[in-house]
């Protein structure tokens, strides 16, 4: 389905958000929907998929995305039922905090397989058939930490630098064929993966939760609030709308300043 850059909504192209149950995922699931995506909500979690799907008049579908043969199935029942997909959000994350010399490789290795494997074998099997119709969308939610480091996040930061890297590499390969590829890069956002850092950063540091926001998590930031995840969500479908053609291969970042301290 080849569109052009009038095209004010999204009518009915098939879009893909991976870990699509909650936080950003929902939000973005919720605001290509509304664009008029036929929205599949892909997550481990199948209660919270259904639900999010349900309130979306989405898909849910159920898969790990670390496993590759769970992957590909995933992706073979969501192309039976809906057809290509045409918009792809490389959204699912986790977080794994701890020293390089105590990081357990095993954690190194889920981390990388979630954010950075997934990311390219959804894309590696999306893009044919982007290729194919004359368009498509790949947004991958990256992290303020694709562009900058903090101490005891080495798995997280260098998955998000390495899909960074990958979002440039397929804008240049699909570069003329009408298939796009950016990545939004968020600083903290209001989600419960977080929230959860947040609870675990007070109890090691022995003070409130607002001050573990104020002091840890947005101490390099000049805006001091985190960010809410229906921001992330407008930016993705902007990406994904009319107008964006040329925008390709780069990186938007919404961290209320950070990076350009």
């Amino acid at each position: 389905m080849s569109r052009d850059v009038t095209s004010s909504t999204l009518d009915g192209a098939c879009a893909l958000v991976t870990g699509g149950a909650g936080g950003i995922g929902a939000s973005v699931a919720a605001a290509l929907a509304e664009a008029g995506a036929r929205v599949v909500v892909l997550d481990r979690e199948a209660e919270a998929a259904e639900k999010v799907a349900a309130d979306v008049g989405g898909h849910a579908e159920v898969a790990d995305l670390t496993d590759p043969d769970d992957l590909a199935a995933a992706v073979d029942r969501v192309e039976g039922r809906l057809g290509p997909v045409q918009v792809l959000v490389n959204n699912a994350g986790a977080q794994h905090v701890a020293p390089v010399t105590e990081l357990d490789p095993a954690h190194w290795q889920r981390l990388h397989d979630l954010m950075l494997r997934a990311p390219f074998l959804l894309s590696r099997r999306v893009l044919p058939g982007m290729y194919a119709a004359g368009w498509g969308r790949l947004v991958h939610v990256s992290s303020v930490h694709g562009l900058r480091a903090s101490a005891y996040k080495s798995a997280y930061v260098s998955a998000k630098h390495g899909l960074e890297g990958l979002s440039k590499v397929i804008a240049l390969e699909s570069a003329g064929t009408g298939v796009t590829s950016n990545t939004v890069c968020p600083g903290y956002v209001r989600t419960p993966l977080v929230e959860g850092q947040v609870a675990d950063q007070a109890r090691e540091h022995g003070i409130s939760a607002d001050r573990v926001v104020d002091e840890v998590l947005l101490a390099r930031t000049p805006v001091k609030r985190m960010v809410e995840p229906e921001e992330v969500a407008a930016a993705v479908a902007w990406l994904c709308g009319p107008h964006t053609a040329s925008i390709t291969g780069s990186a938007h970042v919404l961290d209320g300043g950070w990076t350009a301290t």
